[in-house]
């Protein structure tokens, strides 16, 4: 028997989402859907979490990026937080691989975790087969 895929969402695929963007949003809600059915919840990086509340906020105002956590909290998502050893690692990931600040820390937490990353940002296959990457479509 096959062991469930752990998955990893980047910020691009919270906010797609999030957003209903089409392609994106119901990719995102089937990965959900196997997180329930398999008891296993969705992760996400504290530092990846931080920027999706950004995006929220800038375009789309402050209560909505308040709307948006509140809506994340009935998810079946795990935000990871970040000590100086993840820190380190994802620092690492930026430094060898030049991936964004945040894109490292999903980046770690995919590797950590021997989870696939759920991301519509192809800078990722900067990592080759360091990272295992369910991409959507682009926005």
């Amino acid at each position: 028997m096959r062991r469930p895929r752990k998955y990893v969402l980047d910020a691009n695929a919270l906010i797609g989402f999030f957003e209903d963007q089409a392609g994106i949003a119901k990719k995102v809600q089937s990965v959900f859907e196997q997180a329930l059915r398999n008891d296993m919840p969705v992760l996400m990086s504290a530092v990846t979490w931080g920027e999706v509340f950004y995006v929220e906020w800038r375009y789309r105002g402050e209560d909505n990026a308040y709307r948006a956590e509140a809506r994340a909290r009935q998810l079946p998502l795990t935000i990871i937080s970040v000590d100086q050893e993840r820190a380190t690692r994802a620092g690492a990931i930026k430094q060898k691989h030049g991936l964004g600040y945040a894109d490292s820390f999903a980046a770690e937490l995919a590797i950590e975790r021997s989870a696939w990353l759920v991301t519509a940002d192809r800078e990722f296959e900067k990592l080759g087969r360091h990272l295992f990457t369910l991409l959507l479509p682009r926005r």
